[in-house]
């Protein structure tokens, strides 16, 4: 498994709450803190593409074998905790085509290879079994995570303090 390099990221999730604390317009959001990180990377960012699937991780595989262009990977697997929807193989073709970051609204697996890999993933958790393939489920839909809508083209930023998405770039 050969992995990309990855941007550097200069921002502070905390900073970001700390200036947008008083946004009452909904464009600024925070996740609630239920995910983990499991890739190289513990901060990213990125305009966020999405995928909706259920325990079917045959969309994922679509979109990080497809150029990513800095984008993060949102992954609306409904939090089921049955099936990893990404695992070494598709960390590896997410950094080597270009994509930020992944966020899984369920479980990944392979995590030694997660590790190694300079690309961002943060998941609800481990399990080692593999999704069925159906090819079934949405490409850059809304999607919602956690109770937290979320748009193909808003803005994500991850770090060790948390997730944030925002309707419009931070930077």
């Amino acid at each position: 498994m050969k992995c990309a390099s990855a941007p550097l990221v200069n921002f502070s999730t905390c900073d970001l709450c700390d200036e947008h604390k008083i946004d009452d317009s909904g464009s600024f959001r925070v996740l609630p803190p239920k995910f983990h990180s499991f890739g190289g990377l513990e901060a990213f960012s990125g305009i966020i593409s999405t995928v909706k699937c259920h325990e079917d991780n045959s969309l994922v595989k679509a979109a990080v074998e497809s150029p990513g262009e800095g984008r993060i990977l949102v992954v609306d697997g409904g939090a089921s905790l049955r099936y990893a929807l990404v695992g070494g193989n598709l960390a590896a073709a997410a950094a080597r085509n270009g994509w930020a970051g992944l966020l899984v609204d369920g479980c990944v697996r392979d995590v030694v290879e997660l590790k190694v890999c300079p690309i961002g993933i943060y998941a609800l958790g481990l399990m080692p079994l593999p999704t069925e393939k159906r090819n079934q489920g949405m490409r850059d839909s809304v999607v919602l995570i956690q109770q937290v809508l979320i748009r193909p083209g808003d803005w994500l930023y991850a770090d060790a303090d948390g997730i944030v998405i925002s309707a419009r770039s931070l930077h």
